[in-house]
C-alpha cells in the first residue's frame, strides 16, 4: 500500500512515464531487428511497441499516455530525422491504444483474460479496430507530407495496420498474464513445461524454415500448449513461433522462399495472425470453463455442507460475502481503471 501510494505522487507518475516511455522504446527497438520494404516505405511485420502501450495503459491508467508519446518519437528520431509526418505518427501511436482501452472499458474487458468474450475485445476492439487509427493517420500524413506516393498507400497501410495488430495480439496478452502472475508451477508441471519448450525450440524451426510449407506443424504446440498451461504457455509458444517465422520471412528462407515483398507479408501476417487467434481464444474458451467447472463444484460442495447441517437439526453456517466484482474462480477482478 505505501508502494502505491507514493506512485501516485507526482514524482511517482513521472518515474512510471518515464518507465513507459523507456520500454516502448525498447519494444520498438526490438521489432526495428526485422523490417520488411514495401513501395519504398520500411515498415515491421510486428510491432511489439503497440503492445507494450496497450498494457501499460491498462495496467497503470490513461494517465500514462504521455510516455507512449515520449517513446514513440525517440523511436522514429532513430529512424529518421522529424518533420511533419512525425507528427502523425505521435497522433496515431497515441491515440490508437487510447481509444482501445476506452473500447474494452465500455465492452468490460476483464485484463485476466479469464472470458471469450475478453479475448474477442481484445481482438476485434484493439488490435483489428483501434489500429487502424495508428496506420491511417501515419500513412496519410506521410503521403500528405510527400514522403510517399499516394499509390502506395493502401499496401504501406496494410502493412502498418498489420504489424500494430500482430503487437497487440502477441505481446499485449504475454505482458498481462505475467503481470498477474503470483504463484510457480509445481513441479510435476514444471517437467511438462520443459518438455513443451524443448519440443517448440526443435519442430517450430524446421516448420518455418522447412520448403515444403510445413507451418500448419505449429498449431498441436498451441493447442497443447493452451490445454495444459492456458494463456501463459499458448502466448509464449505463439510469440516464440512469430518470432521464428518473422525472422525467416525477412530473410527470405524456408517457407518465404522464392517470394517478393508483398507476398512474403501477405504470407507472414496471415500466419501469425491466424495463430495468435487460435492461441488467445482457445485459452479463453479453456481458462473460462475451468472456472466455471470450479465454480460449480464449490456450489455443490457449499449445497452438501447446508444439507449435512439441515440433517443433524443445526442452523446452516453463513456464507461468506462475496465482492461484486470476484470472477468465478473467487479472484476480484481488475478492469484496468487508474
Amino acid at each position: 500500500m505505501v508502494a502505491i501510494e507514493e506512485l501516485r505522487r507526482p514524482g511517482g507518475y513521472v518515474v512510471q512515464v518515464l518507465a513507459v516511455a523507456a520500454c516502448y522504446y525498447a519494444a520498438a527497438r526490438l521489432g526495428l531487428l526485422r523490417e520488411l520494404t514495401v513501395e519504398g516505405a520500411v515498415v515491421t511485420p510486428l510491432w511489439p511497441a503497440t503492445g507494450v502501450a496497450l498494457t501499460a495503459l491498462l495496467i497503470l491508467g490513461l494517465r500514462v499516455w504521455p510516455g507512449i508519446t515520449l517513446g514513440a518519437f525517440f523511436s522514429v528520431l532513430y529512424l529518421t530525422t522529424p518533420d511533419l509526418s512525425v507528427i502523425g505518427v505521435l497522433l496515431g501511436n497515441t491515440a490508437a491504444p487510447l481509444c482501445a482501452v476506452l473500447m474494452l472499458r465500455r465492452a468490460g474487458f476483464r485484463t485476466d483474460l479469464s472470458r471469450l468474450r475478453d479475448g474477442v475485445a481484445l481482438v476485434f476492439l484493439a488490435a483489428l479496430t483501434a489500429t487502424l487509427i495508428s496506420a491511417t493517420t501515419g500513412v496519410g500524413l506521410l503521403v500528405l507530407a510527400d514522403g510517399l506516393a499516394a499509390h502506395s498507400f493502401w499496401p504501406v497501410w496494410l502493412a502498418w495496420w498489420v504489424g500494430d495488430a500482430m503487437g497487440v495480439l502477441l505481446v499485449t496478452p504475454l505482458l498481462l498474464i505475467l503481470h498477474q502472475a503470483r504463484r510457480p508451477l509445481p513441479l510435476g508441471r514444471w517437467k511438462e513445461a520443459t518438455a513443451l519448450a524443448v519440443v517448440t525450440c526443435v519442430l517450430v524451426p524446421l516448420a518455418v524454415y522447412s520448403a515444403l510449407s510445413t507451418l500448419f506443424f505449429v498449431y498441436p504446440l498451441i493447442i497443447w500448449a493452451a490445454l495444459r498451461f492456458q494463456l501463459a504457455g499458448a502466448a509464449l509458444c505463439a510469440l516464440f513461433t512469430s518470432v521464428v517465422a518473422t525472422i525467416a520471412a525477412t530473410d527470405g528462407a524456408g517457407a518465404f522462399a522464392d517470394l517478393n515483398r508483398i507476398e512474403v507479408m501477405v504470407k507472414l501476417q496471415a500466419f501469425n495472425g491466424a495463430m495468435a487467434l487460435t492461441a488467445l481464444l482457445l485459452s479463453a474458451v479453456i481458462t473460462e470453463q475451468r472456472n466455471t467447472r470450479r465454480s460449480v463444484e464449490k456450489a455443490c460442495q457449499e449445497l452438501v455442507e447446508v444439507l449435512e447441517h439441515l440433517t443433524a437439526g443445526e442452523a446452516p453456517p453463513p456464507r461468506p460475502h462475496a465482492e461484486a466484482d470476484d470472477g468465478a474462480d473467487g479472484r476480484p477482478r481488475s478492469t484496468g481503471a487508474p
